[in-house]
Parts: C-alpha cells; sequence; structure tokens
C-alpha cells in the first residue's frame, strides 16, 4: 500500500505556536543549562528567579524570600538589565562585577505580541571568568587599558588650554577684549574674532570654550588655510565607509561630529572656498551634516567660533565671500587690537612668553633689562605677539646672559646708528647718553680719577631703586612699575643687594 502523507503526517502547527514553543523550549534549555537566571517586568521588578540563582544572593547581602516583586537594580549591583529595557537591545556577552563575584553573562529583551518590550530575561553563564577564560580575560583587560589610555589622552588634546586670564594684559584695549569674552562665552551665539595675524585669536576662542558651559566638552581647532581645497569637504563634513577608493572602510568622523556639544574653532574662515560655503551655512543654521559619500542627514549640537585676519566685509562686496553666511558668522563680533595698539602690555607679554621659552627649551629664565624694554616698545611690530615671541625666542637661544639688554635685539640696521652717535659724541656727552640720570657735578671732571662706568650705572641704579622703593613704601610691583622694569629684574637686583631697600632716597 503505498504511503499517504496526507493521511498519516499530523495536522501542521500554525506558525505562533511553533514559535511559542520555540521559545519555552529555548527557556528552559537556558534555566537548565545557565548556572542562574532571572527574569523582570517592563518595571525592572524581579518577577521570577532561578534555584542557581539564589545562591549567588547571601554574597549580595539578599535573601531570597524577599527577592521576587523588586527593582533588580537594589538586588544585583552593575546590573545592565534596565538597560535592555529601556533599550530593546540585548546584551549578548558581557562581564558583571560586584561583591559575589565576576560572571560572564547575557540579556535579552522579552517582547508581546505587538513588539512592545516587556520585560528582559538575564543569564549567568559562567562564574569566575578570570581563571576559566584567562586568555579572552587578559586580551579584554589590555584593550580596555588601551581604550581608557586612548580615550584620556583624547580628552587632553581636546581639552582648552587658555583661559580668559590668558589673554594677558591690562591695557583698556585688552581689558575691553577680555570683557566682551566674558560677555560672550555665556551664549550659544556664533564668535566672531577679528584682527591681524598673531594677536592672539585662538587663546582667545579657547578662553571663550573653557568660561562657556560647554568647557567639559570638546574644542575642536581647524585651520582653513592649512587644509588642502580638495580635503577640506571630509576634513568638515567626514567620510561615508567607502564613499570613495582609498576611503577606510569604517568611515572618518568630521570636525563637526567630534565636537559635538563642545565647540569647534574655525581658523582663517576667510581662507573658505566658496563652493563649501553654502554647505558651511547650512550646518550652522540647521545644525545638520551629511558626510561625503552619505545620504544620511546627523544631527549636530556645536557651538562655532571664527576667525580671521582677512577684511570679510570687503570680501563680500568684492564677491569672494558669501554675504548671508558673513552675517550668520557676523553676530557676536570680537576685534582683537595689534600690539602696537596695546604697547602697554608689552613688558607683561615679555615674562611671560620668556617663562615658557625657559619652560619648553630647558634653559634659565631671562629677564628684559629696561633699555631693552625701550627698544622693543619703539618698533611696530606687524607681527604681532607672535613676532613678539620669535624675537625673545632668538635673543634667549643665541645668548648666555641672564639679563637681555638693547644689543641683544639690535638688528644690523639698528647698529651702525648707534655706533655712529657713541663715536660723534664727546666723553661726557656720551656718558649722559648711556646714564641721562647723572647730575651735572657727578660727571667726571678732569684730571679726577675715573670710575669704571659699570660702577657709575650701578651707583645711579641702586638710588632710582631705592628712591623708588621708599615712595612705593615698599611696594616692589608699584616700585617696578615706575622703574620701567620687569619684576623680576627688580627681584634680582635686591638680591643682588641686600641692604638696598634700607637705602635713604
Amino acid at each position: 500500500m503505498p504511503f499517504n502523507a496526507a493521511s498519516s503526517a499530523a495536522p501542521p502547527l500554525d506558525a505562533d505556536r511553533v514559535l511559542a514553543l520555540a521559545a519555552r523550549s529555548m527557556f528552559d534549555v537556558f534555566a537548565k543549562s545557565a548556572l542562574g537566571t532571572l527574569v523582570i517586568d517592563r518595571h525592572h521588578r524581579i518577577v521570577w528567579i532561578s534555584e542557581g540563582y539564589k545562591r549567588f544572593l547571601p554574597a549580595l547581602g539578599q535573601a531570597d524570600q524577599d527577592i521576587v516583586g523588586r527593582r533588580v537594580e537594589d538586588v544585583v549591583p552593575n546590573t545592565l538589565m534596565a538597560h535592555v529595557v529601556e533599550t530593546g537591545q540585548p546584551i549578548l556577552i558581557d562581564l558583571l562585577t560586584n561583591s559575589a563575584g565576576t560572571f560572564l553573562v547575557s540579556r535579552l529583551p522579552l517582547r508581546d505580541e505587538q513588539g512592545e518590550v516587556i520585560g528582559a530575561f538575564g543569564m549567568v553563564l559562567l562564574d569566575h571568568p578570570e581563571t576559566t577564560m584567562q586568555p579572552l580575560m587578559a586580551k579584554f583587560g589590555r584593550l580596555q587599558r588601551e581604550l581608557d589610555t586612548a580615550r584620556a589622552k583624547l580628552a587632553a588634546e581636546r581639552r582648552p588650554k587658555y583661559t580668559i586670564g590668558s589673554f594677558i594684559g591690562d591695557s583698556a584695549p585688552a581689558l575691553a577684549v577680555k570683557r566682551q569674552a566674558r560677555r560672550v562665552a555665556g551664549t550659544d551665539s556664533t564668535v566672531l574674532l577679528l584682527g591681524e595675524t598673531g594677536t592672539g585669536k585662538e587663546v582667545l576662542a579657547q578662553a571663550i570654550h573653557a568660561a562657556s558651559p560647554r568647557s567639559s566638552s570638546p574644542f575642536v581647532g581647524v585651520n582653513i588655510a592649512a587644509v588642502p581645497e580638495t580635503l577640506l569637504e571630509a576634513e568638515f563634513f567626514g567620510v561615508a565607509p567607502g564613499a570613495y577608493t582609498g576611503a577606510d572602510r569604517k568611515g572618518r568622523d568630521g570636525k563637526f561630529k567630534l565636537a559635538h556639544n563642545g565647540t569647534l574653532f574655525l581658523d582663517e574662515i576667510g581662507d573658505m572656498p566658496l563652493a563649501l560655503q553654502a554647505k558651511l551655512l547650512r550646518a550652522l543654521q540647521e545644525q545638520e551634516i551629511e558626510a561625503l559619500g552619505s545620504n544620511r542627514v546627523e544631527h549636530i549640537d556645536v557651538r562655532v567660533i571664527a576667525a580671521t585676519s582677512r577684511d570679510l566685509a570687503a570680501m563680500v562686496a568684492e564677491g569672494r565671500f558669501r554675504a548671508d553666511l558673513y552675517y550668520r558668522l557676523n553676530v557676536l563680533p570680537i576685534h582683537l587690537p595689534p600690539l602696537r595698539e596695546r604697547i602697554g602690555d608689552l613688558e607683561a607679554l615679555a615674562e611671560i612668553l620668556m617663562e615658557d621659552i625657559a619652560r619648553r627649551s630647558g634653559l634659565p629664565v631671562r629677564s628684559l633689562a629696561p633699555d631693552a624694554l625701550e627698544l622693543l616698545t619703539r618698533r611696530t611690530w606687524p607681527g604681532n605677539i607672535r613676532e613678539l615671541r620669535n624675537t625673545l625666542e632668538q635673543a634667549v637661544l643665541m645668548h648666555d646672559e641672564r639679563v637681555l639688554t638693547a644689543r641683544h635685539f639690535e638688528g644690523p640696521e639698528e647698529v651702525p646708528r648707534i655706533e655712529s652717535v657713541a663715536a660723534s659724541a664727546t666723553p661726557s656727552a656720551a656718558a649722559a647718553t648711556v646714564q641721562p640720570g647723572l647730575r651735572a657735578h657727578e660727571a667726571a671732571q678732569p684730571g679726577t680719577s675715573i670710575r669704571t662706568l659699570a660702577e657709575q650705572v650701578a651707583e645711579v641704579e641702586q638710588r632710582a631703586i631705592a628712591q623708588a622703593l621708599a615712595e612705593c613704601r615698599g611696594n616692589r610691583t608699584l616700585a617696578a612699575r615706575q622703574l620701567g622694569m620687569p619684576r623680576s629684574v627688580l627681584y634680582e637686583r635686591l638680591q643682588k643687594w641686600p641692604d638696598l631697600g634700607q637705602l635713604s632716597p
């Protein structure tokens, strides 16, 4: 008799029943094979716990009779069961460490017929994995340490290095800049820093970020002039995986995404190509970016600070910069004055710069003599603070003296002028040029014994310092300012002449 499949086979089960049986079978297998299992509802309350799991409870300081109905967070420290319920995402393999030990665990969300998460199922797959899975644990530990180190290094690199106090100077223009910086720091509006090259725009940008509510988030800077035009779009907006031949298979985040929740500093914004200005404008207005080669729009939360040494208004008039982008950037403009307009800050700037030069070079800290300071204040400084630093660094590296005088800063064009004055002057006139404070009756007379120039200068310097200290009632900072010398030089003189403060003026 031929086999009749239709007559002998059991009636087919419907798909829902098959799934229900599969789920129950899987649950039974997990419950029996796992070291411990528990189930929680959508409110994180424990609704079932296996006998195997109960053996871990004493080490957790819990009694098994009052576990059901309690929130899982209150029973199992460091658990992520609640996270699975809230996100609906499984955590297939994880390490859980608490007072009961270290465990290899798995967590799965539970859903109803409509697909809504109604709870979670957790399993302890293995205890003491540090011994039973030692190679894997060692590798995991090493990778975790490397990740922590990389994160710490990246956070340090993106942490602002400067505060508003780092913008040195107490001249009226410098104080005005610092007041404006403090005012705009509390807002999320775009800031535009305007000023010549070397005036400290990046220092101020980091200072504004450090004083803002975003200070704990990244500060990311990009110099537009330093990035090739063909790479700018990828630099700003990132690259999708496989966007072009040779692109990273994992893609690459752009500066906007790296600065999410923080501040993006766009230096030399005047060099932004016209073709990219429209995309930058959209990113600023909509706070949305689209990576190169991607069709997915991503939301970003970024505060933008832009800077330029160019005249953007003139560029707009010439059609080299978009007017709408200019208006979007020019919300809170701050003009940084050139050094020649705040020359009174030069001494304080020089002190800070020479301390930094000494720290970076490993050389002793140098100081400026009054004649060096007077010479430096006469210059126009077209390169501003950057040029001042270069000048000081060159003098520090080229000379060994602890106190730098005017001769250490005299360029080739200035030497003949000074030599010609000295050559044409009479002995008495030359002495007056070196030390104009000498009284006429103190000048050398014919036939008298002449002391060395160094001795005479030292005597006059001691008198001037003693007089300044007396007039300032011992306030050394005030005395140094009155004498026109750095505080460090005054302190050096007082160490050299310990009784100087007791001299009568």
